[in-house]
């Protein structure tokens, strides 16, 4: 039977997963997401191309049967891409662009199960809208930085939920994996949720 593999550094994919009952060996790609060969295409494309090369990467250093289970998020607002801010500067201009405003949080999901030689990739949008923000709790959020290393320089289970007033869709797919589509593609690939779970238990175990 095949381990449940999840090729990120997210530490919130990893919770989202743990939630849902799914545990899974930690795994990262470092694949370089800032590469121009992503960086080039739409936000909705990056996302795909990323979670496959992310989940093909690893798939190359296992010898043992495996479920990967792999993503990547970027933020569209106004037709752009916001990834990570990485410094206080960018941050600081990406939450007062976002203030009052509403844009669309991406993730791209690949799958792939290396016992049955079978592979899925697909998308999860929802639409996520801000409060307006002040400069002193734009400041004092930025300098927490939290924004710095998440897509978009937010997240749904940080210090900015404050500031998030609504989304519309997956809520977990804001957070950065969206637990509803891996059941739909586990359960393509042949598996039900209970036996997803108890593949998973052997991790734990």
């Amino acid at each position: 039977m095949p381990a449940i593999i999840l090729a990120s550094a997210s530490p919130s994919r990893k919770k989202l997963l743990d939630a849902a009952g799914i545990a899974s060996t930690v795994m990262i790609s470092n694949v370089d997401e800032e590469a121009q060969a992503y960086t080039k295409l739409s936000p909705k494309e990056m996302v795909i191309a990323l979670a496959i090369v992310k989940a093909h990467t690893v798939r190359e250093r296992l010898s043992e049967p495996a479920l990967i289970i792999a993503c990547d998020s970027t933020f569209e607002f106004e037709g752009q891409s916001l990834g990570k801010p990485l410094d206080a500067r960018t941050a600081t201009a990406r939450a007062r662009a976002l203030s009052g405003k509403s844009g669309y949080l991406h993730t791209g999901h690949c799958i792939i199960d290396t016992e049955k030689g079978m592979e899925l990739s697909d998308i999860e949008t929802t639409k996520v809208t801000f409060s307006v923000m002040s400069d002193e709790e734009i400041a004092d959020y930025v300098a927490s930085d939290e924004p710095l290393n998440v897509a978009g320089g937010f997240t749904l289970d940080g210090l900015s939920s404050a500031f998030i007033s609504s989304i519309d869709g997956d809520y977990s797919n804001v957070i950065g994996l969206s637990i509803p589509l891996v059941r739909r593609m586990a359960t393509h690939l042949g598996y039900s949720w209970p036996e997803l779970k108890k593949l998973s238990a052997r991790v734990s175990a």
